[in-house]
């Protein structure tokens, strides 16, 4: 009666490098859906509820990674039993930094090989032939050809960087007498490795989600409710508005600047500046809605960022899991702004270049955290100058913690901002330096507006998106909550007619290559 395909079923089901599996495949909407039955029979047997997402976990991760899932398997496993250990030694009045200094070599140690190794040997040996130092040829590959560095061919695990500070979070936070180790290693690996945020975050801390794992299992209505709608937001967001501009249009751009006028290499920045924050925050979206349908609540990642009226405010409100880890176990541990001003601005332009080079190797991800590190410094500076009672200043502060606005200095302060954070994510989109410099050469020296209404007939589709990507994102929140509630409270069937439109909508105008997230490189 059945006409199964088993060898393309088995496919479907083992790791395939080209297209890993990710919130918005069918394969792993077909899975959820056999996940979620199983999850709610053990609803009451905590053990085995807990045990049967570990392992649904690890398969996930199989499917984005292959067999790497050993790594995941390797940082549980020590840093739960370095945690135990900083316990104890701390229990009998003893000091563990050698042991926090251990679990922090091993889980940078682990990111510095497989993300930083290339990267570093080049860098090291382009400093090394200036200088006109010899290195054998045994060490760099390069034989006659000088000091030159010949790339190894090293893997990237999906999501390293995110499950290596989560884990490294819980040693530190343990060190420090924020929590107490857990009991048991199974309730460890399922905090560590829970899917909705393993591969790109949110980056969860303990202490907000180790009280959630033993608790009774309940997912109230309204918390059904939003998960949905975050679900369907979120995936519209990704799969509609940001997979379609950018391989309708940002890619071109990015790939050939020169060949564009300057005025079409604006409105790719645009475009990739609202591209990466569907990309992103659709993500998370999914990832906390997921969470939330399998009764686990998560902080919210993103916070409007684009109306931030200043650089301060923009990282108080995008990726907000990662500025506040940036913040609390980097910019503190350097000193933070305990030790004077230029103390204070050294550490954080510290914290934003090491930020940046957490999101990639290579020169332009440190520049547009240096960048932004300058940014934040000079905010700061100004912020002094202005005063605390000048009409000037907008952002809290300990003598004045619910300063009165003025709209006109907002409004200029985020036209400002947004143009800034616009620029700066061609350092972090662009594949070389040479091409953001193209680009932004064009942009100043060959513009021609006059073919914007061309451009406008020619990309209508990616224009029509981006008009409503930008409207949604500016649009005020009370209108969103309203929407969030209305989902919240229609009938399941309605959800489910939502999902479907949702679907048939991805379906009608997706390509026809999986378009992986953006922050599964990082």
């Amino acid at each position: 009666m059945f006409d199964i395909d088993f060898t393309r079923l088995i496919e479907q089901l083992i790791y395939q490098p080209q297209s890993p599996m990710i919130f918005s495949s069918g394969i792993f909407l077909f899975l959820f859906l056999g996940f979620t039955l199983i999850y709610n029979l053990l609803g009451k047997a905590d053990t085995l509820r807990i045990l049967f997402v570990t392992l649904f976990s690890y398969y996930f991760y199989y499917k984005s990674s292959g067999l790497f899932f050993w790594l995941l398997a390797l940082v549980t496993t020590s840093d739960y039993f370095i945690a135990k250990a900083i316990a104890q030694v701390k229990e009998k009045g003893g000091v563990a930094k050698t042991l926090v200094f251990l679990s922090l070599l091993l889980d940078l140690g682990l990111l510095v090989f497989f993300k930083y190794t290339n990267f570093l040997g080049e860098s090291i040996c382009t400093l090394l032939e200036n200088c006109g130092v010899h290195v054998p040829s045994y060490i760099t590959g390069s034989y006659l050809q000088g000091v030159v560095w010949q790339p190894r061919d090293i893997f990237l695990p999906v999501g390293i960087s995110f499950f290596t500070f989560q884990s490294l979070s819980y040693t530190i936070d343990v060190y420090r007498g924020n929590i107490k180790p857990l009991n048991r290693l199974l309730d460890y690996a399922f905090y560590v490795s829970f899917f909705p945020q393993l591969v790109a975050g949110p980056i969860v801390r303990a202490r907000d989600f180790i009280p959630q794992i033993r608790r009774p299992l309940i997912v109230t209505e309204q918390m059904f409710g939003t998960g949905v709608f975050l679900i369907i937001a979120g995936l519209f967001k990704k799969a509609v508005i940001s997979d379609y501009i950018s391989v309708n249009f940002v890619e071109r751009i990015f790939d050939q600047p020169d060949l564009y006028s300057g005025l079409e290499n604006l409105l790719a920045v645009y475009g990739y500046t609202l591209q990466i924050y569907c990309d992103f925050s659709g993500y998370s979206d999914m990832a906390i809605g997921i969470a939330l349908l399998l009764g686990f609540q998560f902080p919210k990642n993103f916070d409007s960022p684009y109306k931030s009226a200043s650089i301060t405010e923009f990282w108080r409100r995008w990726h907000i899991s990662l500025s506040s880890w940036l913040k609390d176990y980097l910019y503190i541990s350097l000193g933070g702004n305990r030790h004077g001003k230029f103390r204070q601005y050294f550490n954080l332009l510290m914290t934003m270049l090491l930020g940046g080079l957490w999101h990639g190797a290579s020169l332009n991800f440190i520049l547009w955290g240096g960048f932004h590190g300058i940014l934040l410094c000079l905010d700061k500076i100004w912020h002094s100058l202005c005063g605390v009672l000048s009409p000037l200043t907008y952002l809290p502060s300990k003598r004045n913690p619910n300063p009165t606005k003025n709209w006109f200095v907002v409004m200029i302060g985020g036209v400002v901002t947004f143009h800034l954070v616009a620029a700066l994510w061609v350092l972090f989109r662009a594949p070389s330096f040479g091409i953001a410099e193209q680009m932004f050469y064009q942009i100043w020296n060959k513009f021609e507006p006059q073919i914007f209404f061309q451009w406008l007939t020619s990309y209508k589709a990616v224009a029509l998106l981006m008009l409503l990507g930008y409207v949604l994102h500016f649009m005020p929140e009370f209108i969103s909550d309203k929407a969030k509630d209305f989902v919240a409270r229609c009938p399941l069937v309605v959800k489910a007619i939502l999902i479907v439109v949702l679907v048939f909508i991805v379906i009608q105008i997706k390509s026809s290559d999986v378009q992986p997230f953006i922050y599964f490189q990082f």
